[in-house]
């Protein structure tokens, strides 16, 4: 195996970028009702269009009639303005999953998916244009980082899931998101401040954000350190959700280069100091790779790494590889991927393997934008 190059903690966007247009998304309460005084326009105002945007799901601005007429329009200009439109959209599981590609206002092209279950909806959101993290099994990291992601464009993944559910446009009637999960395109701990600010405005109570719980919302991140020391501290009971991939170095400097930085004890450990200060059971994202990580000796391993720690502290989620075209990376042999399970859970440790939804849809994160 050749020696990874280490990789920077958080990797420079190219210079000169525009940024996204200011969204209300991106502003606190105060800071809205500021940037309107500042435009010349009622301050009070910015209550009323975040209403219509969190609350009422409206994006029409014929729909906000209680705003002046002579008005209306500069201010959606303002706090609402476009941040992302609808490239194409596929539908699988009979239309409740739903996986759309977006493109940004500089032409950047990410995805979200949503996934309705009975009694929940969950969307999967992106929170950078491609990913620096180099991981080779992954279709977003072969495309390196274009930008990160802003804090509005961001939530308007969610809210445009918002809208579709409370629209009837997917089946099962009405709905809500319920939950949120980080695990679109990009490494949402190397775009920190956007991801928090989104985090923020998702759990803010309604009508100044989307009004859901934090304990629905998980965060993943392969393992950038000093970030997920940094997240234990922001007092927002979202759930940690740790791509370890391998537990064993060798292995997991090459499927995680990041890894070459900070080893697999050290990011276990991070993430053990998380559930400790916020009482947050840990997943443990593990995708099954033939003949690479689905070993029954690294189940082992893996159990003994996490119960050298702790019992019950971690959730591990097996997560079979959803191949790209022309990889040589392809999911386990489901007898090698029950022998893993066995032998986890054998060791007292919590296990589960994820339902592999949309397939058909190109569900690995990347794959729709590298074909576009």
């Amino acid at each position: 195996m050749s020696e990874p190059k280490p990789l920077p903690l958080v990797l420079a966007e190219p210079r000169g970028r525009k940024k996204p247009p200011r969204h209300l998304a991106d502003l606190t309460p105060s800071e809205r009702k500021d940037l309107l005084v500042e435009m010349g326009l009622p301050g009070f105002r910015a209550k009323q269009v975040a209403t219509h945007y969190f609350s009422r799901l409206a994006d029409d601005p014929e729909q906000m009639t209680d705003l002046p007429a002579a008005q209306r329009a500069e201010l959606v200009d303002v706090l609402l303005p476009e941040l992302m439109t609808p490239l194409r959209q596929l539908e699988a599981d009979k239309g409740t999953t739903r996986k759309t590609l977006w493109k940004l206002f500089d032409g950047a092209l990410v995805e979200s998916v949503l996934m309705r279950y009975p009694g929940r909806t969950t969307m999967c959101v992106s929170s950078q244009a491609g990913c620096g993290m180099a991981c080779p099994f992954c279709a977003t990291g072969q495309g390196g980082l274009q930008r990160n992601m802003s804090t509005a464009e961001i939530v308007e993944q969610v809210l445009a899931g918002a809208r579709a559910l409370d629209r009837d446009e997917i089946p099962g009637g009405t709905g809500r998101v319920n939950n949120v999960v980080f695990m679109g395109m990009g490494e949402p701990m190397a775009n920190y401040k956007a991801v928090i600010g989104a985090v923020r405005r998702l759990t803010e109570p309604a009508p100044d954000g989307y009004g859901m719980s934090a304990r629905g919302i998980t965060v993943s991140t392969v393992g950038l350190v000093p970030r997920i020391k940094q997240l234990a501290d922001e007092g927002i009971p979202v759930t940690l959700a740790l791509s370890l991939h391998a537990p064993d170095d060798e292995l997991r400097n090459e499927l995680v280069p990041i890894n070459t930085r900070f080893s697999v004890a050290e990011t276990l450990d991070a993430a053990y100091e998380y559930f400790t200060k916020t009482g947050r059971r840990v997943s443990i994202e593990y995708a099954m790779m033939r003949g690479i990580n689905d070993h029954a000796w690294r189940a082992d391993l893996l159990a003994d790494l996490l119960n050298e720690r702790a019992h019950g502290w971690v959730h591990v989620n097996l997560i079979p590889l959803n191949p790209t075209p022309g990889s040589k990376w392809t999911a386990s042999d489901p007898a090698d991927e029950r022998e893993f399970v066995r032998r986890l859970e054998a060791k007292g440790v919590a296990t589960t393997v994820r339902d592999t939804r949309g397939q058909e849809i190109d569900g690995a994160c990347g794959q729709l934008a590298a074909k576009e």
